[in-house]
């Protein structure tokens, strides 16, 4: 459905003494999510995750690159006949507290872009108050109680539950859920995921989960792939259950590395790996981007900068000039 080619986005600062600065977020980025299927982004805060699901949604333009959706370059288009692609595409934001209007209630909410919708369909007014109990019946909301109520009547994953229904009012082929249980209370959790997991089987959406979490990404796309994402580029892509039981990017390892075990019922990975120092993104970076912090770095990773790509008998995409496999993760006891 959506592709992306060598995408790239730099931004400059305002303001302080670092105004005027050129940060990079994507470094040639490329990907490829299928219609009904599911991908995950991960990587840890300042990566670029947040921005390249901006760019996928049409709500952050790149700077170079390509996207392509159904099989048309949006370059080739001007920007009001884009707006049909990208209408496609909703994104879920990470905050519910903020991603709804505290002055409107959850009917005026629904019911600005149902009403929309009708008029393009030529549907009766019926249809608009109907659709809108059906989508909240559908995020597993009872519509009596929550139309009329404001945000702040709401708990935090209702607010949620809400902001999905709203993204399902214009009949999307994906959603884009950015981090979108990161503020939500750790008991309901799962049964968002669970929620955007059920849209993924019952509708065919497409689901695009951004996340630092490895847990969560596993559960929404177990069946997907995984993109794992370092200062603005992947460093390794494949699918999901491949790319956590046996990384082959050093980068990856140590993120995994660093998922806490609860002891007595699991067992650290057998290799963990663990960076030789802090992030520091002020040193240029003439070879690989995570050479510095990596304990397996070579002289050629400190000179050549390695692609995306395929290398020795992994079935995953890596970054890497060095690929190998470890046994990072934590295993549960009962499976030794």
């Amino acid at each position: 459905m959506i592709t992306g080619r060598n995408v790239t986005k730099t931004f400059r600062q305002r303001g302080g003494v670092l105004s005027g600065r050129e940060v990079t977020a994507l470094r040639g980025v490329d990907f490829a999510i299928g219609r009904g299927g599911a991908a995950s982004f991960i990587g840890e805060s300042g990566c670029g995750k947040t921005t390249l699901g901006r760019i996928i949604a049409g709500l952050e333009e790149h700077d170079t690159g390509e996207i392509v959706i159904d099989g048309v370059p949006m370059s080739s288009l001007r920007p009001r006949q884009r707006q049909p692609y990208f209408r496609r595409i909703q994104l879920i934001h990470q905050d519910p507290y903020s991603a709804l209007n505290p002055t409107r209630t959850v009917h005026q909410t629904l019911d600005a872009p149902l009403t929309l919708r009708a008029r393009q369909t030529r549907r009766p007014r019926s249809w608009v108050d109907e659709r809108a109990e059906e989508l909240l019946t559908l995020v597993g909301l009872d519509p009596g109680y929550v139309l009329p109520r404001y945000p702040h009547q709401l708990s935090g994953g209702m607010r949620q539950r809400v902001v999905i229904a709203r993204a399902l009012t214009v009949d999307p082929e994906m959603l884009v859920a950015d981090e979108a249980v990161s503020m939500i209370d750790v008991s309901l959790r799962l049964g968002i995921l669970a929620l955007l997991k059920d849209l993924r089987e019952r509708l065919g959406v497409s689901v695009l989960f951004i996340t630092h979490d490895v847990a969560t990404a596993r559960y929404i796309g177990e069946d997907g792939e995984l993109y794992v994402i370092y200062r603005g580029q992947v460093v390794e892509r494949g699918p999901v259950e491949t790319v956590i039981s046996a990384p082959v990017h050093p980068y990856t390892q140590s993120l995994l590395s660093a998922i806490p075990v609860l002891h007595g019922l699991e067992r650290p990975g057998e290799q963990p790996v663990l960076p030789t120092e802090a992030l520091d993104e002020s040193r240029p970076d003439a070879g690989c981007l995570f050479a510095r912090r990596c304990p397996f770095r070579t002289g050629r990773c400190e000179a050549e900068r390695p692609v995306l790509g395929h290398g020795g008998d992994t079935p995953q995409w890596h970054a890497c000039h060095h690929p190998e496999r470890r046994s990072v993760v934590a295993v549960p006891i009962g499976r030794r």
